[in-house]
């Protein structure tokens, strides 16, 4: 539906239309998703709603209600807020090295009072904003050009330093390769992409030598060779491939999971819940929640496409990308394909920053979406 006038614009929808024009189906299926964190949640309680099921609700219900909001903002008002919010994220993790709180061995948390936050997961929304608002503004022939790489690798760079400094190496990847997501989609060509990546691939001696910490080195090691420290480095691992085998087609049953139930398998309710409902509902399970996740990645993608505005596009892409990539880490993570990152199942893992970043993000898909035929010029300094 194009409203406004001949540039479609969709400024001027009052508040039942935007209601309308939100997209309720993506909004179940996130739901449906979260639905299968909360049980799984339960399950790892030994089937009490608290310490974790109980927080995660009512984080999920805050988060719902913040996403509604953030969806009928108008698209344009993230377009001139881009820089500032990522300028406010970049200082909160500046502020992480200074007075950051320090748990589980890394410094990654801000204490706000009332509550506790972790940057690093607010920075995964505003790099994809500023990268978006960058590139939108830029003539399509000097996308391709050499010298405008500086900015966007700046902005990219900078944080991921920052998030290494915690340490956090799943995130510093996630970031890395969500801008060149938004990068590739913008029109920067591939050539370059092959050059950064020669760099890197080059850089891994002294990555190894002298930015990796000595846990992060033995998940890399482990991940080699899982066998060399079963009791040790390797027994996360181990512990997690035993529940994932051991659930069968259909499972063990609901709170029937031996390597949950027993306390074998660390970190069941964050980073490892996927092995908790592989152990509990077997391969169907497992393929009834990757199912979830395709029909929202596909989703947000047809959003992205949608969109009559650059801005909106490189937005929407960025995000949806942002969580696929969630999705895949810990999937792969928890299966033994990569090392041990620590990125947590998106909706699933109980985590209160995690779970209300991915609500914005998903509030930041649907602007887009509601605001899908807003014609934004594409020149600097755009004003309404």
């Amino acid at each position: 539906m194009t409203l406004g006038g001949p540039m479609g614009r969709q400024s001027d929808l009052t508040l039942l239309q935007k209601i309308l024009q939100i997209n309720w189906l993506l909004i179940v299926l996130l739901t449906m998703i979260a639905g299968v964190g909360f049980a799984m949640l339960y399950s790892a309680a030994n089937g009490s709603i608290d310490p974790w099921a109980s927080r995660q609700m009512a984080r999920y219900g805050a988060g719902l209600a913040l996403m509604l909001l953030i969806a009928m903002m108008d698209v344009r008002s993230w377009l001139r807020h881009a820089y500032l919010i990522y300028a406010a994220a970049l200082l909160l993790l500046i502020a992480v090295e200074v007075m950051g709180e320090i748990g589980m061995g890394a410094r990654r948390w801000v204490n706000l009072g009332l509550f506790q936050l972790q940057p690093s997961e607010m920075m995964k929304i505003a790099l994809v904003l500023a990268l978006a608002r960058f590139y939108h503004g830029m003539p399509m022939e000097e996308v391709g050009r050499l010298r405008w790489l500086a900015i966007p690798l700046v902005l990219t760079l900078v944080p991921v330093a920052l998030v290494m400094r915690q340490p956090d190496l799943g995130t510093a990847i996630l970031l890395l390769a969500t801008a060149m997501a938004i990068l590739i989609l913008a029109g920067v060509r591939l050539w370059k992409f092959a050059l950064l990546l020669g760099l890197m691939l080059a850089a891994i001696p002294f990555g190894w030598r002298f930015i990796l910490h000595g846990y992060q080195k033995d998940r890399v090691l482990t991940y080699l060779n899982p066998d060399r420290d079963p009791l040790g480095a390797g027994y996360q691992i181990m512990q997690s491939k035993i529940a994932l085998g051991s659930g069968g087609l259909f499972g063990k049953g609901f709170m029937q999971g031996t390597q949950s139930q027993l306390a074998f398998l660390p970190e069941q309710e964050t980073d490892f819940i996927f092995t908790m409902l592989a152990e509990e509902f077997g391969l169907i399970g497992c393929l009834g929640l990757l199912g979830l996740y395709v029909v929202v990645i596909v989703y947000g993608y047809a959003i992205a496409l949608r969109s009559r505005s650059q801005f909106g596009r490189l937005l929407a892409t960025g995000l949806i990308t942002t969580f696929f990539l969630y999705v895949f880490i810990n999937m792969a993570m928890v299966m033994g394909l990569i090392p041990v990152v620590g990125i947590p199942l998106p909706l699933v893992s109980y985590g209160g920053t995690s779970m209300m970043s991915l609500l914005i993000g998903f509030g930041l898909i649907l602007s887009v979406y509601v605001h899908r035929d807003v014609i934004i010029p594409r020149r600097p300094g755009y004003r309404d």
